[in-house]
């Protein structure tokens, strides 16, 4: 557990050093829904957070609904972790998108989104993160009928990676 949780502190100062709010948190956790979604899309990601780093938190929707969780919880749920900035995202317009995402606390959870049948009003983790910047739309957008998190990198530039390379 202490070193868990000094990678924890490790993360959470360089998530610090390069996030704005409106970022994406694209991350592997733990917990047994992040081996199943993992392993359905043979995904090396399982989950997506929106950072919301004036509050030191995170948006994300999750079983029980789009909710706020705590930044260093939600690394230390984590193994491996990524931000990402939206291709969508400047300083303005992020601004409007976590204040869209804060809004969209206490949305259901769109468990059937996740095999393309979804609702405009519900949300998972992934559809919830590209949801918020739709507004800002060049108009040149593919999506797929599932966004899943391995394909966030489709739609934003990596700014921190926790997986050394080499």
């Amino acid at each position: 557990e202490p070193l868990r949780s000094e990678q924890t502190e490790a993360w959470y100062r360089s998530v610090g050093e390069v996030a704005r709010n409106g970022d994406w948190l694209v991350l592997r956790g733990y917990h047994q829904t992040d081996n199943l979604v993992a392993t359905a899309t043979n995904q090396p990601f399982s989950h997506v957070a929106i950072l919301d780093v004036e509050h030191d938190r995170v948006v994300e929707a999750m079983a029980e609904g789009v909710r706020f969780m705590d930044l260093r919880d939600r690394l230390h749920e984590s193994h491996h972790v990524m931000v990402m900035r939206p291709r969508w995202s400047t300083p303005v317009n992020a601004e409007a998108a976590i204040a869209e995402a804060r809004s969209a606390v206490g949305t259901p959870y769109d468990m059937f989104g996740t095999v393309g049948v979804g609702s405009g009003e519900r949300f998972y983790c992934s559809e919830l993160a590209i949801h918020i910047y739709r507004g800002f739309f060049t108009g040149d957008e593919q999506l797929s009928g599932v966004i899943e998190p391995g394909h966030m990198y489709l739609w934003g530039e990596i700014l921190y990676d926790s997986r050394p390379r080499g």
